[in-house]
């Protein structure tokens, strides 16, 4: 199991990566381009709130279908659900113990702009 934390220590998440995070990818979408966060992969049931789960807000947004968290003292985020809840989990990759962002230039971006189910790719081309 991984672990992230947020900035204050309120949340923390215990986690499986379903991919290498070296695979961390960022978002064009209106609101991820904002946050700015990259993020791994981690399967349905391969994730769970191991501390502060009162401390987490929820912010949807849209089609209000996805679930995104962040701690309510820090403000930092941590995890989302995706739209379809059987896809699993997005974690930020800054948040996960040990890891410096930097360290995995360049980043690629996926197209969420233009984010549909059906044209959804994990592994941007």
């Amino acid at each position: 199991m991984t672990r992230l934390t947020c900035h204050c220590g309120a949340v923390e998440v215990q986690f499986t990566p379903n991919e290498p995070l070296t695979n961390a990818r960022r978002c064009d979408c209106s609101f991820c381009v904002r946050r700015g966060a990259a993020v791994v992969f981690v399967n349905a049931g391969d994730l769970m709130v191991t501390k502060g789960a009162d401390r987490l807000t929820l912010y949807q947004w849209g089609t209000f279908q996805e679930e995104h968290y962040f701690c309510t003292t820090c403000g930092i985020y941590t995890h989302h659900q995706h739209a379809d809840a059987t896809k699993g989990y997005a974690v930020n990759l800054a948040a996960i113990d040990g890891i410096i962002p930097r360290n995995f230039d360049p980043i690629p971006w996926i197209d969420g702009i233009n984010y549909t189910p059906a044209n959804f790719q994990k592994n941007p081309t």
